[in-house]
């Protein structure tokens, strides 16, 4: 007989998740390949798990297209995530996920950098090649 995990059917419903749209505004310099670098030191969920907070650093770097992400949007979206029980490695998909379908960027990378929890930290780096 197969242990069932404590983990089973914490995050089915994750892909679905309703957040905060990502806003995006017209890029004047469509023709030019230039890199946004994005920090965001202090981002907060929760582990799905314990219940208790997760802290990590953001970094988002991206080749804009035709759009570009607007921060005050981008900064809700994530404040959103304060109250929701996440695994790391869902959080830095839908983060991408959603990233890309707000701007559609030439390319995108996020490295989402977890704070040590119980002695092990967790760093998870995303990659999108647009078209």
């Amino acid at each position: 007989m197969k242990k069932r995990s404590s983990y089973e059917g914490l995050q089915k419903n994750i892909r679905s998740l309703e957040t905060p749209e990502i806003e995006a505004w017209e890029n004047q310099y469509p023709d030019r390949r230039y890199v946004v670098h994005i920090e965001i030191p202090e981002f907060t969920c929760i582990c799905p798990k314990t219940g208790l907070p997760d802290f990590a650093a953001i970094s988002i770097e991206y080749i804009p297209a035709k759009l570009c992400v607007e921060l005050k949007s981008l900064k809700e979206y994530l404040m959103f995530y304060r109250d929701i029980g996440i695994f790391h490695e869902h959080f830095a998909n839908k983060l991408m996920d959603d990233f890309v379908h707000a701007c559609r960027p030439r390319w995108a990378k996020m490295t989402t950098k977890f704070n040590p929890r119980g002695g092990i930290g967790t760093t998870v780096v995303r990659e999108h090649r647009g078209r």
